[in-house]
């Protein structure tokens, strides 16, 4: 049956991220598809995630991970392997944002943005390519943003750091297709999360926003389930280097 082809049971999949927003929301789906998942975050941030994933009858363990922290992030998918003794998916979901013109953009702000966005994205992907690879199967799953395509205003890092995250999903995509990793992208649009609340908060903004969405409202980090279950299952294993919009209908207007 081609339900069967979405279908998780037995996968562990490592998540980034996932202690609220769009990360807690596709944490939540691959289990509920039947994965086992390690939750890679920081150590003081929240358990709700990890207690709602085992209240569906799934294994899950947090791995302590700070994205800032370079040596945390190297040693993540070591422990995750070290815990299952295996790694089927990998959804890089942890992000921050910066805002500040560009002219007077805080150095500091950009090497922070860039780590947490792009680096440990690569790092998390090589670490998972060098399992994946030798055993020709696997699914990674990148978020990238509409600034993956527009530059945005007041966000150069962040601008920076998606539009490569896009780049580098294809790069992984050309060289990991031939053996069966699948490399592909999630790129939200506008959606109401913690991230977003200063946009929503700013009610000429946020209507100027609200006219372009087709679907007529923002979405909700509910509305990522679908993409990553598929992109994480059988159904998507001829589906490499693509990039997913999640976002009413903004890129196609």
């Amino acid at each position: 049956m081609v339900l069967d082809s979405f279908k998780l049971d037995g996968k562990v999949a490592a998540v980034t991220g996932a202690s609220r927003g769009i990360g807690r929301a596709m944490a939540l789906a691959l289990a509920e598809a039947g994965a086992d998942i390690a939750l890679l975050q920081r150590g003081a941030a929240s358990s709700d995630t990890m207690e709602q994933i085992k209240s569906l009858g799934r294994e899950c363990v947090i791995v302590p991970c700070d994205m800032g922290n370079t040596d945390e992030v190297k040693a993540a998918i070591p422990a995750v392997l070290s815990h299952y003794g295996q790694l089927d998916v990998l959804v890089n979901s942890a992000g921050i944002q910066r805002r500040s013109p560009a002219v007077d953009f805080p150095e500091d702000d950009w090497d922070e943005v860039i780590q947490v966005n792009l680096k440990s994205v690569w790092l998390l992907c090589q670490e998972a390519g060098r399992f994946m690879v030798p055993r020709k199967q696997g699914k990674i799953i990148n978020i990238a943003s509409l600034l993956s395509y527009q530059g945005g205003i007041t966000v150069p890092a962040y601008a920076a750091s998606k539009g490569a995250v896009a780049q580098l999903t294809k790069a992984l995509a050309n060289e990991w297709g031939q053996h069966n990793v699948n490399v592909n992208a999630i790129a939200p649009g506008y959606i109401s999360t913690d991230m977003n609340t200063a946009l929503m908060e700013d009610t000429v903004r946020s209507s100027q926003i609200l006219i372009r969405i087709p679907a007529g409202r923002w979405g909700t980090p509910d509305d990522f389930k679908g993409c990553v279950v598929f992109l994480a299952s059988d159904a998507s294993n001829y589906v490499h280097g693509s990039m997913f919009n999640i976002d009413g209908g903004w890129m196609g207007r």
